[in-house]
């Protein structure tokens, strides 16, 4: 065989048309051999000669894609010293494109004795691991272009890609849980025409599951346990040929971006598959211990781990960093996704103990030309001491606000002296955003996502009931702050259910009417339950699965949820790129008379209406003609006017029009109780009553024509009263309070 020198640069396996460059870095390596297995399993090494700063390479003219590799890496095994090269077990490159196989429980990928840890094994892991891919790098992406909608406009769907088409009955059985049955016509067109805007997809970077979970018959559905950063996982193909994940991951983009659909890829980088000192020796570990995890200082046997899966990341480390740019970059230019949302992004940011947004990981980000205009997205904690970070990551960062989901499911529960915190979250979370330059969008709103209940199990279950997962109902959160209307789990009780339809309602309603970044988890506007399991990662099967075998009920609150969605693209009300001005944000006045919070007997909420324990009602008055959002084109947009009327009480309650002109319209559009009237027609002064648990919405309807411009009103309330001396650009509250409660002519 021919071995040519190769170059250090990209690193991993790259296909040029003629034959392939292998490079990989480790800094402990005596010796690095690349083997090449055949069909029949058999393998060929190829010792690499030459190293540049560290990075060992060769370049093999002939080798084409779909060439089976891997790498022995000699050097030290120094377990107290943090090494741990053992050249018996075949290694995974860690910048495979494609990868082929599963992990075996077997001993060979270990380096201990199962029967004395204390002892070593060396035992050779080839037949009982996964293996490398040389991948052909070309694609014909034709005219595909990212949509790139904007964080405001944002609606992001949270899907699992084996989750979404398991058992679809309009997707062909063949493509079910892979990349072209999430990339069929039946599913694109579902989420488009529900009104998403982003499909966010739980991991799909290579992944491994885990032995244990098969000792018990299980698997490691989410896919949070990964091994190959810049490899499709494999179990997702439909053709099962090697390396022809990454041409159905191509076709998955391409179909979406055709559909005007972003695709955001949850990804985990915070740790990997190997585990902790106990764990399997697959890649990292046996490439540059030290260099790719972090340790335990003093001990380095044993790591450093802040994820609750066994080892992080070592992110003081350049060549982890590079690792995690390199891959991120690759998905963005080659792949073509559009943003990311990173698990336990706190991990991400820890360069000695605390979590700091000044860490080279947020710098190196900030700076990178490609990776910084992409959607980012942060799971702002991980289960280290100081790990809770929400409203704490830098500029150009969105987050999974944690504290949205909380306070509006103790709102909607019944929990007390939670008014005030209810109006921070609906208006954007500014008390957590504003402080470091952000805006409302930076608040990614979620009441469920794929850890915890389901919408329909929130409302169904007090307790989780886990005993599927065979962990004696250990595992999964305790705390889900759910609340089952009566009665635990399914049940034939009218009322109940009906309750329980009116709180799912409820919930999407809030969140689609939220300022800041709407996210539905998958399955919940088909009201898809798992039976009250709040943990189902190691379920791979229909317990996990959307069921599409709807009935009137569901298919009811799925037209519900797109005409939530529809309501919410229409109206920039909804989902402005400001922030209200003044206190408003926390229950006060807007200085803008953009927004305005009224008692239900229609006066202006006093502080005792917001500091009141018992206070579980509220309506919001959304100013149309004043949010001076400007659109793409940058003129001003004129929107309706809106009021909000939320009553989460136990009781019915009237709410009354704010003001006294009768002449002023306002049209019933929206309630979530089934059996309120719509299109009544009320006017200033006017009662409407709101069932115990609902929410009504008006609207009153604007024309550009009526009213006076944003910088015209301002101009001219202010010359009527310079003679009494306010300056231009001071209205007072009480000239904006008059002109958005007085009718428009």
């Amino acid at each position: 065989m021919e071995i040519w020198p190769g170059k250090p640069y990209p690193l991993g396996a790259t296909f040029d048309g003629t034959g392939t460059n292998f490079a990989i870095f480790s800094s402990v390596a005596d010796k690095i051999e690349l083997c090449l297995i055949d069909d029949s399993g058999g393998e060929s090494r190829v010792e690499l000669r030459e190293v540049d700063a560290h990075v060992w390479h060769c370049y093999l003219p002939g080798i084409r894609p779909g060439q089976r590799y891997g790498f022995r890496v000699h050097g030290p095994f120094e377990p107290e010293n943090g090494h741990r090269c053992d050249p018996s077990k075949i290694l995974l490159d860690p910048y495979a494109k494609a990868i082929e196989g599963q992990v075996d429980n077997h001993q060979a990928n270990f380096s201990y004795d199962f029967n004395d840890p204390d002892k070593r094994a060396e035992v050779d892991s080839l037949g009982h691991t996964m293996l490398s891919v040389v991948v052909n790098p070309f694609f014909d992406w034709g005219h595909d272009r990212p949509p790139k909608h904007e964080y405001h406009n944002t609606v992001i769907y949270e899907a699992h890609l084996k989750g979404m088409t398991a058992i679809h009955p309009d997707i062909p059985e063949e493509l079910r849980g892979t990349y072209m049955g999430m990339a069929h016509p039946a599913m694109v067109q579902y989420l488009k025409e529900l009104g998403v805007t982003a499909v966010e997809l739980m991991p799909v970077h290579q992944f491994v599951n885990d032995t244990s979970l098969q000792d018990k018959g299980l698997s490691n559905y989410w896919g949070y346990n990964t091994i190959g950063f810049f490899a499709p996982q494999n179990t997702y193909s439909s053709s099962g040929e090697v390396g022809s994940q990454v041409e159905e991951f191509k076709a998955m983009v391409k179909a979406y971006h055709d559909a005007d659909i972003e695709v955001i890829l949850d990804v985990v980088y915070n740790h990997t598959a190997e585990g902790n000192h106990m764990g399997p020796t697959l890649s990292f570990r046996g490439i540059d211990n030290r260099a790719y995890y972090r340790l335990v200082d003093g001990d380095l046997a044993h790591y450093f781990d802040t994820t609750g899966t066994g080892n992080s990341l070592n992110m003081s480390s350049p060549h982890s960093l590079q690792l995690i740019m390199d891959s991120l970059r690759y998905w963005v230019v080659d792949m073509h996704v559009d943003g990311f949302r990173f698990d336990l992004a706190s991990t991400l940011a820890r360069e000695l103990h605390a979590v700091d947004k000044l860490s080279a990981f947020f710098d190196i980000i900030q700076q990178d030309p490609i990776i910084s205009q992409v959607k980012l997205i942060a799971e702002p904690w991980d289960v280290g001491e100081g790990g809770y970070n929400v409203g704490e990551f830098p500029p150009l960062w969105t987050e999974w606000n944690g504290d949205y989901r909380d306070t509006m499911r103790d709102f909607w529960r019944g929990e007390p002296s939670v008014l005030s915190e209810f109006a921070s979250r609906l208006t954007g979370s500014s008390d957590l955003y504003e402080h470091s330059g952000r805006r409302p969008f930076a608040s990614i709103n979620f009441i469920t996502a794929h850890d915890g209940f389901t919408l329909a199990d929130l409302v169904s279950y007090n307790e989780k009931h886990n005993e599927a997962n065979g962990e004696g109902g250990a595992d999964g959160s305790s705390n889900n702050k759910s609340w089952n209307m009566g009665a635990e789990g399914p049940t034939d009780d009218p009322e109940v259910l009906k309750l329980r339809t009116r709180q799912m309602k409820n919930f999407f309603t809030t969140l689609l009417t939220s300022q800041g970044v709407p996210m539905i988890s998958h399955g919940d506007e088909l009201c898809r339950t798992q039976e009250g399991n709040n943990n189902t990662y190691c379920q791979d099967n229909e317990l996990a699965w959307v069921n599409w075998d709807l009935d009137e009920a569901q298919l009811d609150m799925h037209a519900f949820v797109q005409q939530v969605i529809r309501l919410r693209h229409d109206h920039p009300v909804f989902r402005r790129r400001r922030f209200f001005m003044g206190d408003a944000g926390r229950g006060g006045e807007s200085e803008r008379g953009d927004i305005m919070w009224f008692a239900n007997n229609g006066e202006l909420m006093e502080d005792e209406d917001w500091d009141t324990w018992f206070a579980r009602s509220v309506m919001v008055y959304l100013n149309g003609e004043r949010i001076a959002e400007p659109n793409a084109r940058g003129e001003r947009v004129i929107d309706d006017d809106f009021l909000l009327a939320y009553n989460a009480s136990e009781e019915d309650l009237d709410f009354t029009i704010p003001g006294t002109d009768t002449d002023t319209t306002w049209t019933v559009i929206l309630s979530t109780d089934d059996d309120a009237t719509l299109g009544a027609v009320l006017g200033g002064g006017d009662v409407f009553p709101v069932t115990a648990r609902s929410i009504t919405i008006l609207v009153r309807h604007n024309a550009t024509e009526r009213g006076l411009m944003d910088s015209d009103l301002r101009t001219s309330l202010n010359a009527a009263s310079s003679e009494a001396g306010p300056a231009v650009g001071t209205v007072s509250d009480t000239a904006v309070r008059e002109h958005v409660l007085a009718p428009h002519k």
